[in-house]
């Protein structure tokens, strides 16, 4: 991890901002945080190691493009040569703008309409951007050796890939996507009304019921998820047919990728942002009970 230290002198370097008040923060389980203040303006500084993540910089550059007062993305302040992020010891430290308001919950029919309404807006904007990326939909290998982790991980991690190509994901609406649309991803600021979409890691291209089904998943399922879905879908992005058609195994391929990053992190024995093995040992679990 980057010091307090280090990172100070990277502000300086990097985007001209001395004596910048630093807070750590480290609240992510892929990358460090901190809250940085200089004078009236706040930003969040992120670092994140290459090996952990996708392509970085193509989330940074959908959220630069995506950015805009009725949906604040947390953008990237590129650097005083034009990058998005710079590398330091070996992590793509970037600078993003901070974004006012309080994590959304997911809890109840009004926060769940905030995150589909969002999430559909986010996708509507992007439609058509050319967002370079490194990666490509889908990522998850059936032959990775952290699938032994446990027995039953690689039988059900093979069998949801099965599923997702019987659909072929080619015959959805694809764009550029957030990957990881978590409730506290989105930021509701309650004085103005905005809420903004944030964390993003990579914007690989892919089917946008991807992103609707991880949404789905945070809030307990399509069972519970029916708010979010309609305004989902009350944004006209996708058709309710193609929703119905492909949702349920989008989000049982959603279920294979939470076993495919926590076996990982267990094999290696990765603690990034969680306080002991407990933690991985619990994504691992959810995975089991809902991914087959």
């Amino acid at each position: 991890m980057i010091s307090d230290d280090l990172l100070r002198t990277c502000l300086a370097e990097h985007w001209r901002l001395h004596n910048a008040q630093i807070v750590p923060h480290h609240g992510g389980m892929n990358s460090g945080t901190w809250f940085v203040t200089a004078g009236p303006r706040r930003w969040v500084a992120k670092a994140v190691a290459p090996d952990t993540v996708f392509d970085y910089t193509s989330g940074l550059a959908a959220a630069a493009v995506l950015d805009r007062p009725d949906l604040p993305t947390g953008a990237p302040e590129r650097s005083r040569d034009g990058r998005l992020a710079v590398t330091v010891e070996g992590m793509m430290l970037a600078l993003l703008a901070w974004v006012p308001g309080e994590p959304v919950t997911g809890d109840g029919p009004a926060q769940q309409r905030i995150i589909g309404t969002t999430l559909a807006r986010a996708h509507a904007a992007l439609r058509g951007a050319g967002i370079p990326s490194a990666d490509s939909f889908h990522w998850v290998d059936p032959e990775a050796e952290h699938l032994d982790v446990r027995d039953w991980v690689r039988p059900a991690v093979t069998a949801a890939l099965t599923a997702l190509d019987d659909l072929d994901p080619a015959t959805l609406t694809w764009g550029p996507l957030h990957t990881d649309p978590a409730p506290e991803a989105l930021r509701l600021d309650q004085g103005t009304g905005t809420c903004g979409l944030i964390d993003w890691s990579t914007a690989m291209p892919g089917p946008y019921l991807y992103d609707l089904a991880s949404a789905v998943m945070y809030v307990g399922g399509p069972d519970d998820a029916d708010p979010l879905i309609e305004a989902y879908l009350a944004q006209g992005v996708l058709a309710r047919a193609e929703v119905e058609r492909g949702l349920t195994t989008l989000l049982r391929f959603r279920w294979a990728v939470q076993a495919d990053y926590f076996a990982r992190r267990i094999a290696a024995r990765d603690l990034t942002g969680i306080a002991d093995h407990a933690e991985n040992e619990k994504g691992l679990e959810d995975a089991r009970r809902s991914v087959g």
